[in-house]
């Protein structure tokens, strides 16, 4: 199969910049210009600092994935126009019509579900019906609902101003908000690889960990009332917070979206290498992967499996059996094995580093915070052993030269350990951490 990547042209990058990527980057200058004149009386140096530095990393990434121009050009658009709307009042979300139904953090949010949904379908019905319309209609709808979600958080941002200066904060300080950055990233993350590879036949593999994630945000709603914005506790009023999340969820959906292409890995390996056992291997990949996405309904044990939550499981389980019973149909539509295990490469690659950046950051964090560097929290113990987790598959694949199966298990079996890392934590154990529990 030879591959083909629109968003990797080779020689040197200044003489690939285009006009448009200079447009781009100098709206960027202009939009952060207009931030400091209005609002750097009430940033402190650290936080200039932050937007001085994502001013150039943003342009930059423009330059590198092209589609991401048009897209914060368009949510910053839209941001700006719902902000306008509140005329400085939050109340007016209930008179005006588009904040009410489009605009507003929450409703943008629920767009950006139902998008997601409606996305993971299209992808499924491309695969099973083999029609590349489909399958560009999941691709188009993934890119609209990362759109509302983006707008969604920046409107939220503006949102706790207004409910107060002293309550106003970044959106990445709760597992409700957390939720919203890790099915954007993640799906930004297999976006790019969608373009790279000219490929869409990952789509609703990686999809279904987002509609996972979405499942779970929808119960932690509508039963929790977690949309409400609260002020921030002691420990996460700190300017660290802005980079230490969203680099730490680079790192959780990029392992995620690894874990989605390892199970791809697999079907694809049984329908080239037909065998009993790895069949037999293939159906416990399935159930081993209904366990890691229903984790959550696990923590209701003290009081009864709830029916929702026996229902996601249930869902989820026949959702990934039926996958494995119609391989023969999914698996020769996927990418050859190469590039499966290149994305998977990649896709852990790119996590490994930006998770160790959030380690570090976290320890720095840690040290302001509480005096210590590191303190064997139960957080802290489990990130150290994700990070532990994959420095060991990128030394075994890179030094050891391993290749197969065994590293696409090792990437499933990391969505485990990725999991219980970043919510398990928080729902079994208690720690410096306990802010995050549910």
């Amino acid at each position: 199969m030879q591959l083909t990547h629109p968003y990797a042209e080779t020689g040197p990058l200044i003489k690939r910049i285009a006009p448009l990527d200079w447009a781009f980057a100098l709206l960027l200058v202009a939009g952060a210009a207009f931030v400091f004149t209005r609002y750097g009386a009430f940033m402190d140096v650290y936080e200039r600092a932050i937007l001085t530095a994502f001013v150039p990393a943003l342009a930059w990434f423009g330059w590198f994935f092209k589609p991401m121009r048009l897209l914060a050009v368009l949510v910053a658009a839209a941001s700006l126009m719902a902000i306008g709307m509140y005329h400085g009042d939050l109340a007016t979300a209930q008179n005006s019509f588009m904040l009410k139904y489009f605009l507003s953090s929450q409703s943008a949010v629920m767009w950006m579900i139902a998008l997601f949904f409606m996305a993971t379908g299209s992808y499924w019905i491309g695969l099973l019906a083999r029609s590349p319309f489909s399958t560009l209609v999941g691709s188009r709808l993934t890119w609209f609902a990362v759109g509302l979600g983006f707008t969604g958080l920046m409107v939220r941002w503006y949102e706790s101003y207004l409910l107060s200066p002293d309550i106003g904060h970044i959106p990445v300080s709760n597992l409700y908000e957390v939720f919203i950055l890790f099915c954007l990233l993640t799906s930004v993350m297999y976006l790019y690889y969608e373009g790279r590879y000219q490929t869409r036949a990952l789509g609703g593999f990686v999809m279904l960990v987002v509609s996972a994630a979405l499942g779970f945000l929808l119960w932690y709603t509508f039963d929790r009332g977690a949309q409400e914005i609260q002020p921030l506790v002691p420990a996460l009023q700190s300017w660290w917070m802005k980079i230490h999340v969203p680099a730490n969820f680079i790192g959780y959906g990029a392992f995620s979206l690894s874990a989605m292409v390892g199970f791809a890995y697999l079907l694809r390996s049984n329908h080239d290498n037909p065998s009993r056992g790895s069949l037999m291997a293939l159906w416990g990949a399935g159930f081993a992967i209904a366990i890691a996405l229903g984790l959550e309904g696990i923590a209701f044990r003290t009081s009864g499996i709830s029916p929702y939550w026996a229902s996601y499981f249930a869902v989820t389980l026949i959702i990934f059996s039926g996958i494995v019973a119609m391989r023969e149909r999914v698996a020769p539509q996927l990418p050859a094995l190469t590039v499966l295990d290149d994305v998977m490469y990649r896709a852990i690659s790119v996590g490994f580093a930006f998770f160790t950046v959030a380690t570090i950051l976290g320890a720095l964090w840690a040290a302001d915070a509480w005096g210590s560097y590191w303190s064997w929290d139960p957080k802290e113990t489990w990130a150290l052993i994700v990070w532990l987790n994959y420095a060991a598959w990128l030394h075994l694949r890179l030094i050891g030269g391993m290749r197969g199966p065994m590293l696409a298990w090792w990437a499933l079996g990391g969505l485990l350990v990725t999991t219980f890392a970043f919510l398990g934590v928080n729902i079994f154990l208690s720690g410096l951490h306990s802010y995050g529990k549910l």
